[in-house]
């Protein structure tokens, strides 16, 4: 059988499919458009995957949307009547949208669906899930358990904003929701847009800047903005907020509160912002744990699979693992709205359908999220003359050693191997490397390659049977969404004037044997590294220990701040010329900077919108 899964025009569009109940294909649409978070239908992501199927023919079962636009409209129209007149300008926006595109989802998507293949718009084949089911059957179905509790958690979706239940073999049910306008994803997003960030895409910024402040207004927001229970269940004091009817996150009410109006973008930060940061981080946190623990509790299970926006808080993920309260967390790597694509093809495929869920034997279904398009050596090299560039052909093996060389020798590489990773992480597949062991890797990647913020943090990627040598964590983390301290042992004794300062001035201050990954709190984001999934990563990983000592590199998408991670061997070609990469390694290709056209430099850094 044969299913189509579809998330579109709310932002991150996707397209995934499943054969038989396995993961064959999934991709986000942005990385095709180039277009970041694009939420337009995924044509160009459902060509791919039904290519990459060999379906030529139409030849799909279900075609699933993840959620219901019927019930969002709904939503619109009760919030704006429970608060009118009080928001009339936004509402007056907003309705000829719904009226003129999204109250007739159907109708639209069957048209998008026939501009690909009349056979994919058979009315019969268009199914339609709940928002916060897709979440739930994204975590549930493809994770390593048997049956596992099941909390997803975001903005909001149709009226549920965070929910939870219960996952038994091909088994999923919720089994308790909070509904809008209470949401912990929209009380991140508030402080996301009060810190100057853009909202859906900079809570990863206040996510790295929090540990640079403290918590001062963790109490404040407690008091104020939530009413956080002991179940973890909470209500948000909307007088507080605009969201509901308004253009913006926050108001006037919230400013006074916090002493200011909101930070505009590119604004220098201040502790004020630091602190703030460290304070939703720490309330979120709070809020999780509690959930977590009332629903180990009510249902007595062993095991936790988490979806939604929040879900990729992996500061949070790392508390919640360490608090006890589960054995064993798995966590959706696309937890975001592209992941609903491949829950709502897994929901009609196992709770619609009623298709067994095969044995898991202890391992995810996820296929260490490299499900996305890959190239051929000939394609590769076809490309890459196209674009004007000059490489050599090596064996993989001379490519591994001439990049090894070249990360010791502290210089930025870009890695391209395999298929494209499917979610927000790059994994090995399209990633930007270095050493870990350089102090000054993170500002260099940060201003001169990515063109972003200096405090924003980089992940180790470790040899996964070296991870408990070097971080206080004991379990796999494949998809970079758990945070774990460094060691002990690994650490670095700071003078007393080192641990004076404050703010941004930490930024410089090495604190391990790998200052590039280790965060201000001594904390880092880890992803652990498998044969099984990467083998070429792993070898890469591998002979960088075997030249240095060290089983890790710094990992970063490759891509530079509001770009989607890049997807061709032109995409990479382009971010190459861009930037101050050094080394570009695509496939069997190898590509030096000062062997290039320098003609074919680009402005990257102002192609693209701010993130």
């Amino acid at each position: 059988m044969i299913v189509v899964g579809i998330s579109a025009f709310y932002h991150d569009s996707a397209a995934a499919l499943l054969r038989d109940g396995k993961i064959v294909a999934a991709a986000q649409e942005e990385r095709f458009t180039r277009k970041k978070a694009d939420a337009g239908f995924p044509a160009n992501a459902l060509r791919w995957c039904l290519k990459e199927a060999g379906i030529t023919d139409g030849n799909v079962d279900r075609v699933a949307f993840y959620d219901k636009p019927f019930l969002k409209f709904e939503r619109l129209l009760e919030t704006y009547l429970a608060f009118a007149p009080r928001g009339f300008k936004s509402f007056r926006m907003a309705l000829p949208v719904w009226i003129g595109e999204k109250l007739f989802q159907k109708d639209m998507l069957r048209r998008e669906l026939a501009a690909i293949d009349e056979a994919l718009a058979d009315p019969a084949k268009l199914l339609f899930a709940e928002h916060h089911f897709s979440h739930a059957a994204s975590a549930f179905y493809p994770s390593p358990f048997e049956e596992a509790a099941v909390l997803t958690l975001d903005g909001v979706g149709e009226w549920a904003t965070s929910s939870a239940g219960i996952g038994r073999g091909s088994d999923l049910s919720i089994t308790k929701e909070i509904h809008f306008p209470h949401s912990l994803g929209l009380l991140y997003s508030a402080f996301t847009y009060y810190t100057g960030f853009k909202v859906n895409s900079g809570e990863y910024k206040v996510m790295g800047l929090a540990p640079y402040g403290e918590p001062r207004y963790a109490q404040t927001i407690l008091d104020n903005l939530i009413d956080l229970k002991p179940d973890g269940s909470f209500r948000l004091d909307l007088s507080y907020f605009d969201y509901c009817t308004g253009l913006t996150m926050t108001n006037a009410r919230f400013d006074a509160l916090f002493g200011g109006p909101p930070r505009k973008p590119e604004v220098w930060l201040t502790q004020r912002e630091m602190d703030l940061a460290a304070s939703i981080q720490a309330v979120t946190e709070e809020v999780m744990l509690r959930l977590a623990r009332s629903l180990a509790t009510e249902t007595g299970m062993r095991n936790l699979c988490l979806a939604g926006g929040v879900a990729l808080n992996c500061v949070a993920n790392g508390k919640l693992l360490r608090d006890g309260a589960f054995e064993n967390i798995w966590i959706q790597p696309s937890a975001g709205d592209a992941g609903g694509a491949i829950g709502a093809a897994l929901a009609t495929y196992h709770h619609q359908e009623g298709h067994a869920r095969p044995p898991t034997n202890g391992r995810d279904g996820m296929s260490g999220s490299y499900l996305g398009p890959s190239f051929s050596q000939d394609e590769i090299e076809r490309d890459l003359t196209a674009a004007g560039a000059r490489f050599e052909v090596r064996s993989f093996d001379a490519l591994l050693d001439e990049a090894v060389r070249a990360l010791a020798d502290g210089q930025a590489v870009g890695w391209f191997q395999g298929r494209m990773e499917f979610g927000p992480r790059a994994l090995g597949a399209r990633s930007i490397l270095g050493d870990p062991r350089s102090p000054a890797m993170q500002k260099m990647l940060n201003l001169k390659v990515k063109y972003r913020e200096s405090f924003r943090p980089f992940a180790p990627s470790v040899l996964h049977e070296d991870v408990a040598d070097w971080f206080d964590l004991d379990v796999e983390s494949p998809y970079m969404l758990l945070v774990a301290p460094v060691k002990e042992s690994r650490r670095r004794t700071m003078s007393e004037a080192e641990r004076d300062l404050f703010g941004i001035d930490k930024l410089n201050v090495p604190r391990s044997d790998i200052p590039a990954v280790t965060h201000v709190d001594y904390s880092a984001r880890i992803q652990t590294v498998h044969s099984d999934t990467n083998p070429q990563y792993r070898e890469l990983i591998a002979r960088f220990k075997s030249l240095t000592g060290c089983p890790i590199l710094v990992n970063t998408s490759f891509n530079v701040r509001g770009e989607p991670i890049v997807c061709t061997p032109a995409d990479a070609f382009r971010c190459f010329m861009g930037t101050e990469i050094e080394l570009l390694a695509i496939g069997n290709c190898v590509l030096r900077k000062d062997a290039q056209d320098p003609a074919l430099k680009l402005d990257y850094k102002n192609d693209f919108e701010l993130d």
